[in-house]
């Protein structure tokens, strides 16, 4: 009952949150300089063209009332209409977030399960030789762009090992894989499609490896950093001079106190994860959420780049919500 009452307090903090982040973008959009009607049709439309069209998206209303029928559209699940593309913006969005969202979890995860591991290693032979060579390839890694990083992992897996297949798709056409949420790996799964399977887990391979190495740094600093003052405390070291075993220290001492912090950052990652990929998609010709909103921000594209920043606040508002809850679970000392 107490965690009903603290998911329907903070779904009900939402709606605030969200319409505060739909006006903003709806005014934002609006005041930075720039015609999209004019960026789409060029230089040579006429004026009657121009007027036509913004007939057509309703951008010839006040703008009291665009923001209006925003709102109604919104109620009814309606994002509007592309303006580069002249189709429904929800059916462009339903097709993106599903590749994205497949590379952003799968590649978060991995990060999360690579900082947890040498974080506890690292901190456990603290000013050793391992614990600084983890430091260093952290430091690294968050120190690499990652389309530079992409290219690199591209030129060694595809061109010179020749392991992973062209970054030209998330799969190859010849396995006829049968679309229903656009993320490729579960598609296949779901349509039991083996050789769509194998192909969208090949493709899958070297973007995961470039978002991850480039995520995993904060996340591992994090991880050592809490294992460390853990180690240190006197709760720690009176445990130990009981005389427990290993494995009981490191898991009912150590591992639940030192993950405390991990999930608001965790959280934090993955937010900042969906908005950042559109690099990697663009190495890999991914095709995803971070390609179209890029495209709808350069061609001024109001209903592309309103859904965008909205979908974005939303994985933020789900994402931070999630960690709360695993706070709480690691941290008795927290009350939901």
């Amino acid at each position: 009952m107490r965690l009903l009452r603290f998911l329907a307090r903070r779904l009900l903090q939402v709606v605030p949150v969200l319409l505060g982040v739909v006006v903003l973008t709806f005014v934002l959009v609006r005041v930075l300089p720039g015609d999209p009607i004019r960026t789409i049709l060029g230089p040579n439309a006429t004026e009657a063209d121009a007027a036509a069209a913004r007939a057509r998206f309703g951008l010839d209303k006040p703008i009291w009332e665009q923001f209006l029928d925003y709102l109604r559209g919104l109620v009814t699940g309606d994002f509007g209409t592309s303006i580069q593309s002249g189709t429904s913006v929800g059916s462009e969005l339903a097709l993106r977030v599903g590749p994205t969202l497949e590379l952003v979890v799968i590649a978060v995860s991995l990060a999360l399960v690579i900082a947890v591991v040498l974080g506890v290693w690292s901190a456990r032979r603290a000013d050793r030789f391992g614990d600084h060579s983890v430091r260093i390839v952290a430091l690294i890694g968050n120190s690499m762009p990652e389309f530079w990083l992409g290219l690199v992992l591209i030129l060694v897996g595809y061109s010179v090992l020749g392991w992973f297949p062209a970054p030209s798709g998330r799969v190859d056409p010849d396995t006829n894989l049968t679309p229903l949420t656009g993320a490729d790996l579960v598609d296949a799964m779901l349509t039991a499609n083996g050789p769509a399977f194998t192909s969208a887990l090949s493709h899958l391979v070297l973007p995961v490896a470039t978002l991850a190495i480039v995520v995993v740094a904060p996340l591992l600093r994090s991880v050592r950093a809490s294992a460390l003052e853990v180690l240190r405390s006197e709760a720690y070291l009176a445990a130990t001079t009981h005389g427990l075993r290993p494995r009981t220290l490191l898991r009912g001492y150590l591992l639940r106190p030192a993950l405390v912090r991990l999930p608001a950052l965790a959280a934090l990652v993955f937010g900042t994860a969906i908005g950042s990929t559109v690099l990697v998609e663009y190495v890999y010709s991914w095709q995803g959420f971070g390609q179209w909103a890029l495209r709808g921000l350069l061609y001024r594209d109001y209903p592309v780049v309103q859904a965008s920043v909205l979908l974005i606040a939303l994985c933020y508002v789900i994402v931070f919500l999630i960690a709360d809850l695993v706070h709480a679970i690691l941290d008795p000392r927290v009350r939901i």
